[in-house]
């Protein structure tokens, strides 16, 4: 059997090691999900919703222990693994309202004619899940598809896995039946088994881009639902009359935080005409932060040298750099300190690729029209936002950005439940979104019934 050891990027020192799933053990899994899952499903959704809220609870008793495991093999810092475990609550939350929205609907079409929609589970399905968010991603899926009736076989990144067997834990402590949710371990070959297995009935993804691609291309080619997110590149627009210390602290916090690797990070911002006042108190902002204290580790040592390439090619190709983060950083561990970069071209990497990093490049134009252009000729679609005091401005900058996330002031415009998370065009793959009343009809199946009992009502053709 393979192992892995998984690794405290903060420290680069060894925490734990996990064995992989072979693929026969896959299949034993899904077999046994299958069993587990027909049981589930015969549970009202009332009675599942309960499940769901006593692990809501088992998640507000553990939050600090759940935090601290996020810190340990992620590197973000203590505050923002407490934020991933609250964002986690929520979803439960909305997952505990499923009884409420997915009541159904019966109505009398025609005289002693009843239609009645139903909600079915899609059965057995898989989820997999980056090593950004241990924690947060993983919970964007499991509370809705479990309380709607599903099985699940989830597999965290290779990376972080420790963080889901601590709650694998505290599922079973809050009454999941056995094998309703199971871990696998692995890379590539286990996730082919997950996308081509004809029991495995929807598959969810979240990750880079490339690999979204080709999860969302193999599960379709197999004729199961697939939704896959993928990268990022989002943009912050700030024109002339924005608020300089709101914008220059928000702008900051979203592409600093967590280390920047996360797929709502603010990595470009378009400055609308001359606002250097501007760009001076964001650079003093983000020179503010301590790296290893308020800014966690990169993952891997191979992805803080691929960072610091783009810092390098930057300057190399006319960029300036107003804030170094390959300076004044810890000794140990894998950091990249906030670094900003300035006069950044359209065309140049640092403005054009997912960086996941600390990065902010700024893009200097003269008008609104550019900014516009600029963005919506990124591949991407995620996330977007403008800053201005102009309400008519703001309105008609959002409804021309194309991105799925749009923000008005707003730094990390990520909708709250019941609002769904989902980008545009490289950025998902699939129909629907991934959380909120969105996510609903992906994880189950629709069935229409049509009834009566008596024919002495007869009235038109539909009798």
């Amino acid at each position: 059997m393979s192992t892995k050891t998984i690794i405290n990027p903060s420290t680069n020192t060894k925490l734990n090691t996990i064995t992989y799933t072979t693929i026969e053990n896959c299949e034993i899994m899904i077999q046994n999900a299958k069993e587990a899952q027909r049981l589930w499903k015969a549970q009202t959704l009332k009675s599942r919703s309960q499940i769901i809220y006593n692990y809501r609870n088992k998640l507000i008793e553990n939050k600090e222990r759940l935090a601290t495991v996020i810190h340990q093999e992620n590197g973000k810092t203590i505050n923002e693994a407490i934020a991933e475990v609250d964002k986690s609550i929520e979803v439960c939350e909305f997952a505990c309202s499923l009884p409420q929205l997915c009541s159904g609907e019966t109505q009398e079409v025609s005289r002693g004619v009843y239609c009645q929609e139903r909600l079915d589970p899609q059965g057995v399905v898989a989820q997999i899940t980056p090593f950004n968010f241990p924690m947060m991603v993983a919970h964007w899926t499991l509370p809705i598809s479990i309380c709607l009736g599903n099985a699940v076989l989830l597999k965290p990144s290779e990376k972080v896995p420790l963080t889901m067997i601590e709650c694998l834990a505290l599922w079973k402590n809050a009454g999941l039946p056995k094998d309703v949710l199971q871990l696998v371990h692995g890379e590539k070959e286990i996730v082919q088994t997950l996308c081509t297995h004809n029991d495995i009935k929807a598959v969810s993804f979240v990750g880079s881009t490339p690999i979204a691609k080709e999860v969302y291309k193999l599960s379709s080619q197999h004729l199961k639902p697939a939704l896959c997110l993928g990268g990022a590149k989002n943009h912050l627009i700030a024109l002339p009359d924005c608020n300089i210390e709101m914008t220059a602290k928000d702008v900051v916090a979203s592409m600093s935080g967590c280390a920047g690797q996360r797929c709502m990070a603010a990595s470009l911002l378009i400055v609308v005409g001359e606002n250097e006042p501007l760009i001076t108190r964001l650079t003093e902002v983000a020179s503010e932060l301590k790296t290893g204290c308020d800014i966690g580790a990169i993952i891997n040592e191979s992805s803080q040298k691929r960072i610091e390439e783009y810092i390098t090619n930057a300057e190399t190709q006319g960029a300036t750099i107003r804030l170094d983060g390959r300076q004044n950083r810890p000794e140990k561990g894998s950091f990249v300190g906030p670094t900003i970069l300035d006069h950044v071209s359209p065309d140049m990497p640092a403005a054009t690729d997912e960086i996941f990093g600390p990065i902010l490049s700024i893009i200097r134009v003269k008008t609104v029209e550019e900014a516009i252009q600029i963005e919506n000729q990124s591949r991407y679609g995620n996330g977007a936002s403008v800053y201005t005091q102009n309400g008519a401005d703001a309105d008609f900058i959002a409804e021309k950005l194309e991105a799925g996330m749009v923000g008005i002031n707003i730094g990390v415009p990520v909708p709250r439940e019941p609002f769904a998370f989902g980008g545009w065009h490289d950025s998902k793959f699939g129909v629907g979104d991934i959380t909120g009343k969105s996510s609903i009809h992906f994880w189950t199946k629709t069935k229409k019934i049509t009834k009566k009992w008596s024919a002495t009502n007869k009235s038109n053709w539909m009798s």
